[in-house]
């Protein structure tokens, strides 16, 4: 019996080549291995405002993402959160076994919290939102980036006292997956990760960017005041350049040295930015694809939430009974 993993994205902003080289690729090349849902978490968009027709239009473009990068609906579940309304039951019953100081030592929470005159109590309690998500499919692997592994070991933490106050209820989610994706920094400030809600432009290369609009941005990436690449002392924008451009071509660390060290900053962009587009023109290209035939994207959510929702209501039910809550006989 193949382990079962569990991953998803929000439908806010743009996906970009960061989201496809750290995580959209290792989906794909996971999805033979594992039993695996991947979702789109419309329910953590909402914590902050979305404008209701744009939040539906990019749940689809999502899906559409994920189906053009090579996520199989024929394998792997492909659906939306709120189609599945088990996400938000379990999430309040979870909410009431967390300690508020747990959820208030989140460092995004406290990072996000900063910036806001007035905080929604969604932004407080999403991570017991995204340790539902997880334990409600008994998930046994996660895979997330640096910048979610506290959210992970949280969903432990909270698994771990359920399972202690009423009884075995959670499998108790990995924290690893091996071999993960690439880190991609932003190509505006290398220091920083690339996002998919920083709007400033030359930030990101988007999935869905034209030619011209992701050559423009990488030509504009920061480099140093180096003459040219010097494997032994890269800076971090000409290090995520290269990062780029090994994670696009599969070069080993071998062929990356003999073809880039010496090479200057202008003809190292122009290479990076020609096998970005390679690929992105195909995938593109299949994007199109799909949107274009109608309702395909809507049978594939529709499908995969019938699939995985008797997961879902099972664990519902088996929380339920653990904790003392009316179910029908």
């Amino acid at each position: 019996m193949r382990a079962r993993v569990f991953s998803g994205m929000q439908p806010s902003g743009n996906l970009h080549i960061g989201n496809y080289l750290g995580a959209l690729k290792n989906w794909v090349r996971i999805q033979q291995e594992y039993e695996c849902i991947f979702c789109i978490v419309d329910l953590h968009a909402v914590t902050v405002y979305q404008e209701p027709a744009a939040l539906r239009a990019k749940i689809e473009e999502i899906a559409g993402l994920y189906l053009a990068a090579g996520i199989d609906p024929q394998v792997s579940a492909v659906m939306v959160q709120s189609a599945v309304p088990e996400h938000a039951e379990l999430a309040w019953m979870l909410t009431c076994v967390t300690p508020v100081g747990w959820l208030e030592r989140m460092t995004q929470y406290k990072a996000k919290a900063a910036k806001q005159e007035s905080v929604g109590d969604g932004l407080l309690q999403y991570p017991v939102l995204m340790a539902a998500d997880i334990l409600l499919y008994q998930a046994a692997i996660v895979p997330v980036g640096d910048d979610q592994a506290q959210h992970l070991e949280l969903t432990r933490d909270i698994a771990q006292r359920f399972n202690s106050l009423y009884g075995e209820t959670f499998v108790m989610p990995a924290t690893s997956l091996p071999s993960v994706g690439a880190r991609i920094m932003g190509l505006d400030d290398p220091q920083v990760k690339m996002s998919k809600s920083e709007t400033g432009a030359g930030h990101a290369v988007g999935l869905l960017d034209p030619p011209d609009k992701a050559r423009k941005a990488i030509m504009r990436a920061t480099t140093d005041s180096a003459p040219g690449v010097d494997f032994d002392n890269l800076g971090p924008g000409v290090a995520n350049l290269l990062t780029i451009y090994q994670a696009f071509s599969g070069w080993t660390d071998d062929q990356m040295r003999k073809h880039f060290a010496g090479m200057r900053y202008g003809d190292l962009k122009k290479q990076v930015a020609d096998v970005v587009i390679a690929h992105l023109e195909p995938f593109q290209k299949r994007y199109r694809e799909i949107m274009g035939e109608r309702g395909y994207v809507a049978r594939v959510l529709a499908e995969s939430a019938f699939r995985v929702r008797p997961l879902a209501a099972a664990t519902v039910e088996l929380a339920k009974r653990r904790m003392g809550l009316y179910t029908a006989e």
